[in-house]
């Protein structure tokens, strides 16, 4: 028995080492990719020791909430500031790190944006059809993560200050909600100014309201047709024209310009392109991170 656990837990371990290489040299031409574990990632968490059932399938704690990656990006030619700036991406449904930055085209869109920032993504519920967004849910649960996360960065000499700087939350489909509980108790509000919705508008309008209206930040909403985000978010910009803040609603993407991007604090976008498509099939990560308040890399 002693030797069937042995051969398991090396069996685990180098599968991760093989997936973690392939992760670390994929984007070398591109820039560093650090892959790190932390305490204060959303998982494990005990909100989900037990797993999650839905549509009557288990998906449990093993090998769906125990993982508590974190991979960071540093792009080529990034410029050590005295403050941090960070793009921090949730990925949402039956996907994991490794397969948002594939699937995506993360990196990429990254790199064109040209923005002096590091991207991150924390691993979610993985490979599970599930939005909780474990220990980042709670009360300064985000603050306790960014600060390690610093810590981290600092230790491995990635970075030359611990301070953080301007904070942009993205969030695709089921990534929403994790962004709507670090708005409403993260404890890092005032440094969070952009926030991206990619098909991701289910619920939790409140929170982002609240945010948008305390803390001025910046909000871009992408909805499709059959995503199950176009109800909500048509209903979520007729509320801020009933508040009186101006947003620019109901966009064509197709028509969307650069300048709409970059000179609207509150935007709704339209596309008529699938749920899977909207954060990457017009490089729209890219053109948001664009128009963005990120210093440009030098």
């Amino acid at each position: 028995m002693k030797i069937l656990k042995l051969i398991i837990a090396v069996s685990v371990f180098t599968s991760f080492s093989i997936n973690a290489q392939s992760l670390l040299t994929r984007y070398s031409d591109y820039g560093s990719m650090i892959v790190t574990h932390l305490h204060n990632a959303s998982f494990p968490d005990t909100g989900r020791a037990n797993g999650h059932t839905y549509n009557n399938q288990l998906f449990p704690f093993k090998d769906h909430y125990d993982d508590s990656t974190v991979a960071v990006f540093v792009p080529k030619g990034y410029q050590k500031k005295n403050e941090v700036d960070l793009v921090i991406h949730f990925h949402g449904w039956s996907n994991n790190v490794d397969s948002t930055f594939v699937q995506y085209n993360l990196i990429q869109q990254f790199i064109e944006s040209g923005k002096n920032a590091l991207l991150v993504i924390p691993e979610g519920p993985k490979n599970s059809p599930d939005s909780y967004g474990g220990k980042l849910e709670d009360t300064d649960g985000f603050k306790k993560f960014v600060k390690e996360l610093i810590d981290t960065l600092y230790q491995k000499k990635i970075i030359s200050t611990q301070k953080i700087g301007k904070i942009i939350l993205s969030g695709h489909s089921g990534g929403y909600r994790v962004i709507a509980f670090i708005l409403m108790r993260g404890g890092l509000d005032k440094y969070i100014k952009e926030v991206y919705l990619f098909d991701a508008l289910y619920a939790e309008e409140e929170k982002f309201a609240y945010w948008i209206d305390h803390y001025k930040g910046k909000l871009i909403d992408i909805y499709t047709e059959h995503g199950g985000t176009k109800e909500d978010s048509q209903k979520f910009a007729d509320d801020f024209k009933g508040w009186g803040i101006p947003c620019a609603s109901f966009l064509d993407e197709q028509k969307v310009t650069p300048a709409d991007l970059k000179n609207n604090r509150i935007i709704f976008i339209y596309s008529d392109l699938q749920h899977n498509f909207v954060v990457s099939a017009r490089n729209e990560f890219r053109d948001y991170l664009k128009a963005s308040c990120l210093d440009d890399i030098k």
